[in-house]
């Protein structure tokens, strides 16, 4: 049971030397790119993290590292997860590793440019600053957004195709990375903006003129919320491109999850029902991101919910509570009644 995941858990589940090594030996056949896009990713959060704590420098109210740390973070997780899908494949495997070594090129090159932009005190993002470091990264930010978006547009219909462990599974990673690449799709809105400008200060009060940005019905640097730094005030795109980007992470846990249950719960054990669960909770995790856009292009903060947007909200979440009460209905319903002692002796 569990398909392509249940090994690994199987290893993982032993604690002992052997199981880890077998993990790891897994693990060096991932994807190499984007493994080492990962291990980059690693090494900038730990940097980010250190510049959150010893350099009081900020714009818009917040440091200057919570963005590379944000992105580090967001990008070693995702493609993490991408390097073991890309690894599974079955069919076009090496137009696959091609296109998971444009995305993990693009990966690097975005957030490396976030990286020295922050280290510069700087913006990166829509930033139209005429300096040669800004003008020349901006040019090269856009081309690796566009790479992305569109390797991640390539893989997931090469996954639409092809067959990853069990129904649960292939289900999770379906929607997953559909999901995520709505969540791209979000990012290109964040990019084009709205053609007005914001003029903003750098970390050195220097004037900085901003071209688009992910807040609507607000202006730039307001209150947010902790960590995230979500606008509290009007409407944040970055929210339902953060879900999006992190659907799979989401879908696979679910499937993870699951898989654990099944061995104490009988009507879980049938792979048809975990499956419709996964459709379930993939209809709900759209649900949610549908939510959060509506608010954001409303001009909404994510902790304001209006009669509209609770209107959608009630939508998704009625739709949501039937379909999961039909199908746990219906999986109990069949679970074989125990057989006696005295059914089995034909008495």
């Amino acid at each position: 049971m569990g398909g392509a995941l249940g090994p690994l858990c199987d290893q993982v589940r032993t604690g002992s030397l052997e199981g880890m090594h077998n993990v790891l030996a897994e693990v060096r056949t991932w994807h190499r790119p984007l493994m080492l896009m990962v291990s980059a990713m690693a090494a900038l959060v730990l940097v980010s993290a250190i510049g959150l704590l010893v350099d009081s420098r900020e714009i818009l109210n917040e440091s200057v590292w919570i963005k590379p740390f944000k992105f580090a973070f967001s990008f070693a997780a995702y493609g993490a997860a991408l390097a073991w899908l890309l690894s599974r494949l079955k069919k076009a495997k090496r137009f696959g590793w091609w296109t998971g070594t444009v995305f993990a090129l693009s990966g690097i090159i975005d957030v490396g440019f976030i990286a020295v932009q922050a280290a510069r005190g700087t913006f990166s993002h829509f930033n139209t600053s005429t300096d040669k470091v800004t003008a020349i990264g901006a040019q090269v930010f856009s081309i690796g957004v566009l790479s992305l978006f569109t390797a991640s547009l390539v893989i997931a219909i090469m996954l639409l195709f092809q067959k990853i462990g069990d129904k649960p599974l292939t289900r999770a990673i379906r929607a997953g990375v559909g999901l995520a690449f709505a969540g791209m799709a979000v990012a290109l809105v964040l990019s084009r903006g709205d053609g007005e400008r914001d003029h903003v200060t750098d970390a050195y009060g220097r004037p900085v003129e901003l071209s688009g940005g992910h807040s609507i019905g607000v202006e730039p640097g307001g209150s947010g919320l902790p960590i995230t730094r979500w606008s509290t005030e009007g409407g944040d795109l970055r929210v339902s491109h953060f879900f999006g980007m992190h659907a799979l992470h989401a879908l696979l846990a679910l499937v993870l999850l699951l898989m654990v249950l099944a061995t104490r719960v009988t009507w879980l054990r049938a792979e048809r029902v975990r499956a419709q669960l996964v459709s379930v909770a993939a209809f709900a995790y759209t649900g949610l991101m549908t939510v959060t856009a509506f608010q954001a292009f409303r001009g909404h903060s994510v902790i304001r919910v209006d009669g509209a947007t609770g209107a959608v909200l009630a939508g998704f979440a009625v739709v949501t509570v039937v379909a999961l009460t039909l199908v746990v209905r219906k999986a109990v319903r069949q679970v074989p009644e125990p057989r006696t002692e005295f059914a089995r002796l034909g008495v």
